[in-house]
């Protein structure tokens, strides 16, 4: 796993490079062919003159069976616990049309204590009225019922909304329709109360997801603890451990390997519905990859692979699905940004070529973040003129989107080409990249 280094370890790659390259029977010159990087380049990181970026040690391990062994070696800072990933508690309240833990009280005076209580309440004085009223009972359950069917297809509506509109102007909608939710479940009956309060929890699930999209981890992490509140309160213990596969996704993008495995970890118990331990699986196979272990990451692919497929064969609920509904194969797209992170860009590329087209064309958001993935990965194979092809469609759309997730696969684009700076492709895409990064 990546943890931070000193300085002094950090002066051993250049050295340790060297002596791998040589036993390799490698020349500088054959090895930068290899990497697409320059033969100049390289050697001022050999000589310790220049500091490796990590996608370039993790191609190196790739290219000389170093097995993580020179990743490890590259100065990183692992962000500090607390700070981001760990950053939200749940004994933080904020809501009406504020996203961040800024003290607000909920609306209503209702607290966490009376939100449990009101979603434990007994189902008994339930059967004694529609014993006694049977007809008053069946028209008060499809009165009930009605709501749930309404913010169900709702829900739907704001996921397909999501993918073309700025997170931050949809994030005050959600948490009207989160706070609605939850005060209908305080007035229903027992039978719909659970339902009302898990839909609630997906709302705000999505809301955390939509925060993250916004830049404001803090306020992710504390709707993802708002979430697993609700569905607590309406029965529901297994989003507890989803939201352990959400803090994973903060702490990847903080580029902090070994909390990403940990975390998810806790969430592969096998008592857990198989969607939720897949989507764990392939969380912890992402972190494996950024630690450049290449045997754990498709190890973790496989196992993911397996309990996404058994998830769908099940699936039957009509629930919300949690995580993403716009890849075919999830696994298989993830599998192939794992191997990019694993420094073979080149396998990267192959399989976000055959999985990128499945992407519906409706969904703009998910076109873009692995579109521009597909363009990183073809570009660090060195097809600089296709990946600046790839990506001069697809940058257009990022400043629209505002997702600081997607900025930051093309942050990782543009540091990718800045060493093609005389290519007349990369040329003529700069005025588009700059666009997009500084909208």
């Amino acid at each position: 796993m990546r943890t931070s280094k000193s300085p002094d370890t950090a002066g051993e790659f250049g050295p340790e490079l060297r002596r791998r390259r040589i036993a390799a029977g490698l020349t500088l010159t054959r090895l930068a062919e290899l990497l697409n990087y320059s033969k100049g380049h390289l050697s001022k990181i050999e000589r310790g003159h220049k500091t490796p970026p990590p996608d370039l040690a993790r191609r190196c391990d790739a290219r000389l069976g170093a097995g993580g062994e020179l990743e490890k070696l590259v100065p990183s800072e692992t962000p500090e616990r607390g700070t981001g990933v760990d950053g939200a508690t749940v004994d933080d309240e904020a809501w009406l049309l504020r996203v961040g833990p800024d003290g607000v009280r909920w609306p209503g005076g209702l607290g966490r204590r009376r939100l449990l209580a009101v979603g434990a309440t007994s189902l008994l004085g339930v059967g004694v009225a529609a014993t006694v009223m049977p007809q008053q009972a069946q028209a008060q359950a499809a009165t009930e019922t009605a709501p749930v069917e309404i913010f169900r297809l709702q829900f739907d509506q704001m996921r397909t909304l999501g993918q073309t509109t700025d997170p931050g102007v949809l994030l005050p909608l959600l948490t009207v329709q989160t706070h609605t939710l939850r005060e209908l479940a305080v007035q229903a009956g027992a039978s719909s109360r659970p339902k009302l309060l898990g839909l609630a929890a997906r709302y705000a699930e999505y809301a955390g997801w939509m925060a993250q999209e916004a830049g404001d981890n803090p306020a992710a992490l504390w709707w993802t603890a708002r979430a697993v509140e609700l569905a607590e309160a309406g029965g529901d213990r297994d989003l507890a451990s989803y939201a352990l596969v959400r803090r994973a996704l903060v702490a990847l993008y903080a580029g902090d390997a070994a909390q990403t495995v940990e975390l998810v970890a806790q969430a592969q118990e096998g008592r857990l519905p198989p969607r939720i331990r897949g989507l764990a699986a392939q969380r912890e196979a992402q972190g494996h990859a950024l630690a450049g272990d290449h045997t754990a990451s498709l190890r973790s692919l496989d196992r993911a692979r397996d309990l996404l497929a058994r998830a769908a064969a099940e699936d039957g609920t009509g629930t919300p699905v949690l995580g993403t509904s716009n890849l075919t194969d999830p696994a298989a797209m993830v599998a192939g940004w794992c191997l990019h992170d694993l420094g073979r860009p080149a396998q990267a590329a192959e399989v976000l070529d055959r999985e990128y087209p499945r992407i519906p064309a409706h969904a703009t958001r998910s076109r873009a973040r692995y579109g521009l993935r597909r363009a990183l990965a073809h570009a660090a194979a060195g097809e600089i003129e296709h990946a600046c092809a790839l990506a001069a469609e697809l940058l257009p759309l990022v400043p629209g989107l505002r997702s600081a997730t997607i900025t930051t696969d093309v942050e990782r684009l543009a540091r990718e080409l800045a060493r093609f700076r005389a290519n007349r492709a990369v040329l003529d895409l700069q005025p588009v990249l700059a666009a997009a990064l500084h909208p």
